[in-house]
């Protein structure tokens, strides 16, 4: 009987452990893995959708390095990812919103199409 609630124990404390340093439970709902000083709830008012909207459709956009732009390339990459799945969430959103939103919380001002 005590092998069996160590084994329980044992258990227990891998799922406790593995759940509180996954990324998902270090970012927590509303936060980006891949740009974490983003204004998320910002964001996602301007556009009108929640922040795990937001999130969920940022999570496979490749934001350029702290401290630089992004390349032509890799903005129409992840305008190409990130603007479908906003639609999705709220059909108003256009290309030029999503512009004008984003560009508003960039630390560095106006980006998008330079």
């Amino acid at each position: 009987m005590q092998k069996s609630i160590n084994v329980k124990k044992l258990v227990a404390t891998t799922l406790c452990v593995a759940a509180l340093t996954s990324p998902a439970f270090a970012a927590g709902p509303g936060m980006l893995d891949n740009d974490p000083k983003r204004p998320v709830a910002a964001i996602a008012a301007d556009l009108n959708i929640t922040a795990d909207q937001f999130v969920a459709c940022f999570n496979d956009v490749n934001p350029a390095p702290k401290g630089t732009n992004p390349t032509g390339a890799r903005e129409k990459a992840n305008k190409a990812i990130l603007l479908p799945c906003l639609q999705e969430a709220n059909a108003d959103i256009t290309n030029n919103m999503l512009d004008q939103v984003m560009d508003k919380y960039r630390p560095e001002g106006r980006v998008a199409g330079r």
